[in-house]
């Protein structure tokens, strides 16, 4: 091809016409690195640019930026995942070709989640197809996701110097990675309790009069965290789920006061409990009780709305290959929401505080409670299958 044919070429990419051109690097058609056969470095692209408009129509590859600016930016390693591997001799020709300082790379395999989408591609089309919330959605396997989620910094830095730089391709579970986090979270978040409004069972406390409260630890074993304040009551709600486990004359411990006796238990024709009857004895040793249940004092200065939200995974395959279809393997339902009362201490928590529901879990906090408007707060795995 003539000089003047490339120039005219040349015009066309940088009027957006030339979409069938491209500029290569003048090296050898066969060179014995494949790589390094005349690699593209230019392509014409009309698609209006983000930050500069329509003024440019011709943009660099990767592969011809990445040395560039890796070394004009101060980087002394580039880390990046071992598919890069063949093409690294072409990284190192690019930087030496324009007289630029080299950077060295360390490789290493990629790092794959089971059931789990890592593609930027495939992950941009669930945002735009909103079947998330956007980049930071819980169930997204970014960093901006799982900090909303409730990972820990130190917890996320301690997971990737273990895996350290192998070169072994792996298919992780997220139990471990969520296992790791459990250990930054699990000493310092305070105790609260919640109970699912979903036919929630009201309790008559026979041996109680009027109304009460104590301060009582955060959490047993950090005194550290200080005291919240719990509501007794002669009526306290349960959770449907537990007040259908009790049998006639059990003894059960309520969580944070003592022992009770069931002394009645209503039900409709479909089994659903309705109302108990408890007969407080605070003597009793929870040691030989089977049931230890949450609960809260059924007074209205203590019954704060909370939403409660978990997730599950987005796709429903362990690996996504290529050429699968990402629509056919969505998880029909991802998104799980429990409207509950929590105890009156969740009204001095912020965004971002991490809790601990007895027997429900370990939570974030997304939206905090203000002005009669329930708190909104993500579940936090702990490694547990669920």
């Amino acid at each position: 091809m003539s000089v003047e044919d490339s120039l005219a070429h040349f015009e066309k990419m940088k009027a957006g016409t030339g979409l069938e051109w491209c500029i290569r690097t003048k090296i050898s058609v066969d060179d014995p690195v494949k790589c390094l056969r005349d690699p593209v470095i230019y392509r014409c692209n009309p698609q209006p640019h983000h930050r500069i408009g329509a003024a440019w129509k011709i943009y660099p590859t990767y592969d011809f930026c990445a040395p560039f600016l890796d070394s004009l930016e101060g980087v002394t390693h580039a880390l990046r995942t071992n598919e890069y591997r063949d093409r690294n001799p072409q990284y190192s020709w690019i930087q030496k070709a324009l007289e630029i300082r080299p950077v060295e790379i360390w490789d290493f395999s990629r790092l794959n989640f089971v059931r789990t989408v890592l593609s930027k591609r495939k992950l941009t089309v669930l945002v735009d197809n909103n079947v998330v919330w956007g980049w930071d959605d819980p169930r997204m396997p970014t960093v901006r996701a799982i900090r909303r989620r409730g990972m820990k910094v130190p917890a996320l830095r301690e997971f990737i110097l273990r895996q350290g730089p192998s070169q072994n391709i792996i298919n992780l579970d997220w139990s471990l990675f969520w296992a790791t986090n459990k250990k930054y979270i699990d000493s310092v978040a305070p105790r609260h309790t919640a109970v699912p409004k979903d036919n929630a069972v009201t309790a008559i406390i026979h041996g109680v009069d009027g109304t009460s409260t104590a301060e009582r630890p955060k959490h047993n074993k950090n005194a550290a965290l200080g005291t919240k304040k719990v509501f007794y009551s002669r009526e306290i709600l349960l959770s449907q789920e537990d007040a259908r486990s009790f049998n006639p004359n059990e003894e059960i411990t309520l969580m944070n006061w003592g022992n009770a006796i069931v002394t009645r238990i209503s039900a409709n024709k479909s089994g659903i409990t309705s109302e108990l009857e408890l007969q407080l004895h605070l003597e009793g040793d929870f040691k030989n009780t089977e049931k230890k249940v949450t609960w809260l004092a059924k007074e209205t200065a203590n019954l704060i709305p909370v939403r409660l939200f978990d997730f599950d995974y987005l796709i429903t395959k362990d690996k996504l290959e290529k050429e699968d279809d990402l629509f056919s393997f969505l998880t029909p339902k991802t998104e799980f929401l429990t409207e509950a009362w929590a105890d009156c201490n969740i009204t001095s928590l912020a965004q971002d505080d991490i809790i601990q529901f007895d027997r429900l879990g370990f939570f974030r906090v997304d939206r905090a409670y203000r002005d009669g408007e329930p708190a909104v707060l993500f579940s936090i795995p702990t490694g547990k299958a669920a």
